[in-house]
């Protein structure tokens, strides 16, 4: 089975970058692989699409050198086992509160002793009936990579036991979220965001694994991986669509063409 570019990176301390694809044209997931970046944040959690157009995406992406980090709604356990039998190199799991439910994320992604999830093997990810049962389980326990993310103040409080459940690989923080939620919607430079992000970075160096974050910009990526971060989320393609369109438009606007911008 492939290996994980993400997981040998954070093996080593270093910096891992994703973006994130929305639209379903497999064009897209093949660019991003042949282009060699580390991964692709797919999420299933916002978006409607189904397991088995995931699954062609992915095939898309195969084609490079990147993983795939699927994301699925809280509590979609059964359907995390496909994503990773469809070809995803790790999950992430939103809204994680407590180490308890860390621990099922743990159960349903990997194969026992180390949790209990269903083997089939006739799936892209073994891939289909190649290898022997003891040499894929073995493997895809070492490879498969697990993100859970904190999001609210609930989860924050508990994220030194959530970060010590063995398994996990990365907490990731999710700021939108969590501004919303604790009342500061957007609030992204608030006394309780930096609060946060301080105690996953203390919570995680205790544990002896990695965390980070969504960031908007490049300096912003510099000073999360100068304070410990390793996993960072930067972009997606329908911002670097409408992004390109405004600046198409600011061209060619003064050469005399004119918009019926109906969102600006």
């Amino acid at each position: 089975m492939r290996t994980s570019k993400i997981k040998a990176k954070l093996r080593r301390n270093e910096p891992v970058l994703l973006t994130t694809l929305h639209f379903t044209d497999p064009s897209a997931y093949e660019l991003a692989g042949l282009m060699g970046f580390d991964g692709i944040w797919m999420d299933l959690e916002h978006h409607g699409y189904s397991v088995e157009t995931a699954g062609t995406l992915m095939r898309a992406a195969r084609v490079g050198s990147i993983d795939i980090m699927a994301r699925m709604a809280k509590g979609e356990f059964m359907r995390m086992g496909r994503l990773l039998e469809a070809g995803a190199n790790g999950i992430m799991y939103p809204r994680c509160e407590s180490a308890a439910e860390a621990r099922e994320v743990v159960k349903w992604s990997k194969f026992a002793p180390l949790g209990r999830r269903g083997f089939d093997g006739g799936n892209p990810d073994m891939p289909y009936c190649t290898m022997g049962v003891a040499d894929y389980v073995k493997q895809a326990n070492e490879e498969t990579f697990v993100v859970v993310q904190i999001e609210d103040q609930q989860s924050l409080a508990q994220v030194d036991e959530i970060a010590a459940v063995p398994g996990v690989d990365v907490i990731f923080f999710g700021p939108a979220d969590f501004t919303v939620l604790s009342g500061i919607p957007g609030q992204f430079d608030h006394p309780l965001v930096h609060d946060a992000i301080q105690k996953i970075n203390a919570a995680t160096k205790k544990a002896g694994i990695h965390w980070g974050m969504p960031s908007g910009t490049v300096e912003r990526s510099r000073q999360l991986l100068d304070i410990g971060a390793r996993f960072i989320a930067y972009g997606a393609d329908i911002i670097f669509l409408k992004q390109g369109l405004e600046a198409m438009q600011k061209n060619f606007a003064p050469l005399g063409f004119t918009f019926n911008n109906q969102i600006s």
